[in-house]
């Protein structure tokens, strides 16, 4: 006995409305794939997604949350990141995860450990070498080998996330 099975969405003008069988649903979804109505409406959800995230960000700021320095030295502080390339791993983060920053060239990362009131990395290339070697980055082949656009690798994570269950 087949159940009955409702999918109801709307994005902006794009509302679809469906309702029968899984087998008939199915039917359904694929009718609209073809016909783009499907591809149309992730477009609109897409564009929602944005537009909320800028929102939220927007009234983050306006309501006054931590500055960035105070922010990152709370995630250091929560996570027990003593060392300094533990400190490296978790300033990649905050800004890859946090504040979207894809792009960060040693000024930035130096600014970020400034701003939070901590010495600054130093020599920045060689912990960003030692933890690439260590497997807790990884820079996407489209950015030329370039340290900036690291982003935390799976092991990086849990290495991090051990860290704060400490």
């Amino acid at each position: 006995m087949d159940r009955t099975v409702k999918i109801s969405v709307t994005a902006g003008d794009v509302d679809i409305d469906l309702d029968g069988s899984t087998a008939e649903i199915e039917e359904m979804l694929a009718l609209l794939r073809q016909d783009d109505t499907w591809g149309l409406m992730i477009d609109r959800l897409k564009v929602a997604k944005k537009a909320a995230l800028k929102a939220t960000i927007a009234a983050a700021k306006a309501s006054g949350l931590p500055k960035r320095g105070s922010a990152f030295n709370t995630l250091v502080e929560s996570c027990s990141l003593k060392r300094k390339p533990d400190q490296v791993l978790g300033a990649i983060h905050y800004l890859r995860e946090v504040e979207g920053v894809m792009d960060s060239p040693p000024r930035v990362i130096n600014q970020l450990f400034e701003d939070a009131g901590m010495e600054p990395p130093g020599n920045l290339s060689l912990y960003l070498n030692r933890l690439r070697e260590r497997n807790f980055l990884i820079i996407p082949s489209a950015n030329e080998d370039k340290n900036r656009f690291a982003i935390l690798s799976e092991e990086g994570r849990t290495h991090l996330n051990k860290r704060s269950v400490k």
